[in-house]
């Protein structure tokens, strides 16, 4: 455990962090993921009833929920962090951030890998939902309130319900800024719209 590595981060990804005291005292994220770790080095011992009571108590204590059998690299944040759950065969590499509500859930009942796997340094939005044992690969971006079902290439940025609108570039590789998202649903209606005021005109033609 590199508690320094760790408050480290919060400075680095959280501009509304102003001190020491309130990063070690008022940040769930941060307590959640000191919490996980001894939880996972006991799941991984076969202590499965003492890993669960851990992150049962984390819960309590943070409103996040992280599996004990979750894998989970260096430099991992949660922002603010209410409502988070990382199942039990969620993967995530470093320099990886979510916010609050994200689910990283699970679309199986058997006993194999079912949950997601997240690159090194990506960035899931407030309320993203991403299920299954899929792969989102490394520095792409999830917008707030996606559900996100396949997979998601490097370097990419995708949106929606389902998620949609892959794309590359330097702009995945961005902060996730929301407000330059483009709506395709918005673009598509004022296509439609433009369709249909072309077809009236070409009536009153006739």
């Amino acid at each position: 455990m590199n508690i320094a590595e760790d408050i480290r981060t919060v400075f680095e990804k959280d501009p509304a962090a102003r001190g020491m005291a309130e990063v070690l005292f008022c940040y769930p994220g941060l307590h959640a993921v000191w919490l996980y770790r001894p939880a996972h080095w006991l799941w991984e011992k076969g202590l499965y009833f003492p890993a669960r009571l851990i992150s049962h108590v984390a819960r309590f204590l943070t409103g996040i929920e992280i599996h004990p059998g979750a894998k989970i690299g260096r430099r991992f944040f949660i922002d603010h962090g209410m409502g988070v759950v990382v199942g039990e065969t969620a993967e995530i590499g470093d320099d990886v951030l979510l916010y609050q509500g994200v689910v990283l859930g699970g679309t199986s009942l058997e006993h194999k890998k079912r949950h997601p796997t997240l690159g090194n340094g990506v960035v899931v939005g407030s309320g993203a939902i991403i299920l299954g044992s899929i792969k989102i690969g490394d520095r792409s971006r999830i917008g707030a309130g996606s559900v996100v079902l396949q997979e998601v290439p490097p370097d990419n940025t995708v949106f929606g319900v389902p998620a949609h609108g892959a794309r590359g570039g330097a702009a995945a590789r961005a902060q996730l800024d929301h407000n330059k998202l483009p709506d395709y649903c918005s673009e598509e209606m004022r296509r439609v719209q433009a369709e249909i005021d072309a077809l009236k005109k070409e009536l009153v033609k006739k």
